[in-house]
């Protein structure tokens, strides 16, 4: 199913899932795929980690950080084919990778000021449809009216396997695999017990375990439920 076969009404498709669990990469390939658009929304939490660093504020302290979203603007911006994220203008695409960004991501995520304000900004990009959502609550709070769900996982050592590969191509060639299975075991612990906006599948979702699946493996299962929903709407 490519674009020339997206014949159907335009959908709001959401991915979430932990960390490692090959998110990015499944729902890039399967916008791709459908002709829609990609939106990263874990990278707008790791955007208001990167406000917060810069302007040197305590995470929770709520008045501080209130006044930081008022005056933070985030924006996705298509660049060489390649979907980057800025920060009042500045391209911060690279920064938000780091491991210390992430850790930070996860904690002001719990916050629900910056759920709030990152809310907005979530529906308005992907409200329209023809749109891949990825991240951690997609499914459950941001668009729980969503047409397809998916909730994507991977056993812990795998997608610490995972994550390491890929860090320690890109910018932590120091980083050791026991560090980083401890920050996503950390990580995971923290985004499913917080309060507000669980990690967890919504009840309607698909939930794939892409242990021993493949890229392609997974998007296939993906575009096989999409066509079997389409099909479906089509003979109501």
């Amino acid at each position: 199913m490519g674009p020339a076969e997206s014949s159907h009404s335009p959908l709001i498709i959401t991915i979430d899932g932990p960390a490692g669990a090959g998110k990015t990469t499944v729902s890039k390939t399967l916008a791709r795929r459908l002709g829609y658009r990609y939106i990263d929304t874990g990278a707008l939490y790791r955007g208001v980690a990167i406000a917060v660093e810069q302007a040197g504020i305590d995470p929770d302290d709520s008045n501080a950080l209130a006044d930081l979203c008022r005056r933070t603007h985030l924006d996705f911006i298509v660049f060489s084919d390649e979907l980057r994220l800025t920060l009042n203008g500045q391209d911060i695409s690279e920064q938000i990778r780091s491991p210390r960004i992430s850790m930070l991501a996860s904690a002001i995520s719990a916050k629900p000021l910056v759920r709030d304000f990152l809310m907005g900004i979530q529906r308005s990009l992907g409200g329209a449809g023809n749109a891949v959502l990825e991240g951690r609550d997609m499914g459950t709070v941001v668009f729980p009216g969503a047409d397809i769900k998916f909730f994507l996982s991977a056993d812990t050592g795998i997608r610490a396997r995972r994550r390491f590969e890929e860090l320690k191509a890109k910018q932590a060639p120091d980083l050791d695999l026991v560090t980083v299975e401890r920050d996503i075991i950390k990580r995971d612990r923290d985004d499913s017990t917080r309060k507000v906006a669980p990690l967890k599948p919504a009840d309607d979702a698909v939930h794939i375990d892409s242990t021993r699946m493949t890229i392609d493996d997974v998007v296939a299962v993906m575009l096989d439920t999409i066509r079997a929903k389409s099909s479906n709407d089509s003979a109501d």
